[in-house]
């Protein structure tokens, strides 16, 4: 099949994933980029790079894709309206940037397609929680203090403005807490663009510590997510996490941990050992995974791994 560059190919993704067909993620974006020398220090995280080092973000995105990703999920995890305001940029500005993040993952996959690759190449915007827009850890605890109706607000602009830039899907990644879940589902409500929804999780619970049961059960009935799953977690979490996602929704479920290491917010530091093998996604697939890859520490070398280790299974 020829590569297809167009939104259209929003429909194709749920299509393959309805038709039982397994896609690869990409992995981590700050890895990526650190591991080329950029520093990602500072609150804005990857983000920062959308306005001062662009080609560097569409270099990560084509450096997944040339190993084997089927889908880029954007630099605007971190990108938000309140944050780009907290380092003086304006609201038209922080617009802009949230749409570039769209662009340049569509320029890598121009660019891959350009190289040879003939599978179908798909953008994911990423819509991360609130709690990374205060850079203090908190997207991995949930329980902010806001109501589902003030977290609805917080949402809604970026998500606007990313649906607008036409992603193939909008990632709802890193959710901790099923009330934000909530928020987030309904801020994508109408809007035309598929959606995944991807919580963070400590064993069978959202960080916050809902049962997985309950907050899958949110998405079930919610025409716009066509997966649903977990990320940014322990890859020992995430059988169980995904079987309880396939039975509660009846939908395909995607899966994208870290390695296996901790983060230390605090010391804003990667802290213990790695513990994701490429092995392990076959097991993910029987519990009902369909999108597979990695966040946090896992590179290009992992998820060209998980590509082979799908294609025997």
């Amino acid at each position: 099949m020829t590569s297809d560059l167009s939104p259209g190919l929003a429909d194709a993704l749920a299509d393959a994933l309805a038709d039982g067909g397994t896609v690869v993620l990409d992995g981590g974006m700050s890895n990526q980029l650190e591991s080329a020398g950029h520093d990602l220090s500072d609150e804005l995280w990857s983000a920062r790079l959308l306005a001062e080092r662009p080609e560097a973000v569409t270099e990560a995105h084509l450096a997944y894709f040339l190993a084997g990703a089927d889908v880029a999920i954007t630099a605007s995890y971190q990108a938000t309206f309140e944050g780009f305001a907290q380092r003086g940029t304006g609201h038209a500005e922080a617009a802009r940037l949230l749409a570039l993040s769209v662009e340049l993952a569509r320029t890598a996959a121009r660019r891959a397609a350009g190289t040879g690759i003939r599978r179908p190449l798909w953008v994911a915007a990423s819509v991360g929680p609130y709690g990374a827009m205060r850079a203090d850890g908190s997207e991995y605890r949930g329980r902010y203090g806001l109501s589902v109706a003030e977290l609805e607000r917080f949402h809604r602009p970026r998500i606007e403005v990313l649906a607008a830039a036409a992603p193939d899907v909008l990632a709802l990644e890193t959710v901790p807490d099923a009330d934000e879940a909530a928020a987030l589902l309904r801020a994508v409500r109408g809007l035309g663009v598929p959606a995944w929804l991807s919580y963070t999780v400590d064993g069978r619970r959202t960080r916050a510590g809902q049962p997985l049961e309950e907050a899958f059960a949110l998405a079930a009935d919610a025409d716009e997510v066509i997966a649903v799953g977990v990320n940014c977690c322990a890859p020992r979490d995430v059988g169980p996490a995904a079987e309880i996602a396939a039975r509660v929704t009846g939908k395909p479920v995607v899966v994208y941990p870290n390695s296996g290491e901790a983060w230390d917010a605090g010391a804003r530091a990667w802290t213990g050992r790695t513990t994701f093998t490429a092995e392990q996604v076959t097991g993910w697939r029987e519990a009902g995974a369909r999108l597979i890859g990695g966040c946090c520490r896992v590179g290009p070398d992992t998820i060209t791994s998980i590509g082979r280790a799908l294609e025997r299974a």
